[in-house]
């Protein structure tokens, strides 16, 4: 099946499951060689990012939030894959044990919270309490109005303390949202990123607006606002989701010293095991 054939199909899948008569025309893709480019660009910029935030001991943390199958995925990899994952790196935890369960909501947060040099991009985050458990049901009324009333006096409180807190939520229609759903029950490489919440998704989409609304209201703060992510086109969502963080953060080019490969060490009276001793791994390409 040829792409045109294979967007049909989509399209067809799409337009029955919502049981809509065609799809709304999307804005043209930015091609492949532009996006590269522009990519490239920024990860040259982002790099430049870590080394300031190594040389003046920032702490910065990124929250991705959003619809399932939204691209926040998509946007940490493309920002976290060309920098030091000493310096920057992904939390994304798992639904918290027992003991968890009974500690101070925010605990297990603060756990992974970065130190004077740091970034960490939050793959979901204490966001869980406004969306996914208030929506599903695994938390009591009490337990989320709570969250609501204590989320911004600790987001304050952790930029009081000197935390960069950037907050990213990435919206995608329904019509994209559905699409994807279906690319990923076709193919094997996405089937695991269909987990049974995210299936259970699907009958909640005026329950998710309407959780995502409340939680905006309550914790759209001045000092750590919500920027919402288009994420229909996976590509622009990621350089403007790239472009934005660069301009939030201000950052200075950090010079780097000249480096000179030192001369290898001269051959010395060492004499090495027959290689016939080493395993090898089959050569089969």
């Amino acid at each position: 099946m040829g792409k045109k054939e294979k967007r049909q199909a989509e399209d067809e899948a799409v337009m029955e499951a919502l049981g809509m008569d065609s799809i709304p025309p999307k804005k043209p893709k930015i091609k492949r060689e532009a996006y590269n480019a522009a990519l490239a660009d920024f990860q040259v910029e982002l790099v430049k990012l870590q080394k300031w935030i190594q040389e003046e001991g920032l702490k910065v943390v990124v929250l991705f939030e959003g619809r399932d199958a939204a691209g926040k995925g998509g946007a940490i990899k493309r920002i976290t894959q060309s920098l030091n994952p000493r310096v920057c790196r992904v939390e994304a935890l798992a639904k918290p044990t027992e003991r968890e369960r009974t500690q101070w909501y925010f605990q297990r947060y603060v756990e992974y919270l970065p130190a004077a040099g740091e970034m960490v991009c939050f793959d979901r985050s204490w966001y869980n309490r406004a969306g996914v458990e208030r929506v599903m049901g695994f938390c009591t009324e009490a337990e989320y109005r709570e969250f609501l009333r204590s989320c911004p006096q600790f987001e304050r409180m952790l930029v009081r303390s000197g935390i960069i807190l950037i907050k990213y939520w990435f919206s995608v229609s329904d019509e994209e949202q559905e699409r994807r759903f279906q690319r990923r029950l076709q193919d094997p490489i996405r089937r695991w990123k269909l987990s049974p919440v995210d299936m259970a998704s699907r009958s909640h989409w005026v329950d998710y607006s309407i959780a995502k609304d409340e939680m905006f209201a309550h914790t759209d703060i001045k000092q750590a606002p919500w920027y919402v992510v288009r994420g229909d086109d996976k590509r622009r969502a990621r350089l403007n989701v790239i472009a934005h963080l660069l301009s939030t953060i201000p950052y200075q080019h950090v010079p780097e010293p000249k480096l000179k490969l030192p001369d290898r060490q001269n051959n010395i009276k060492y004499v090495r095991p027959p290689i016939d001793d080493q395993n090898f791994v089959p050569e089969i390409f």
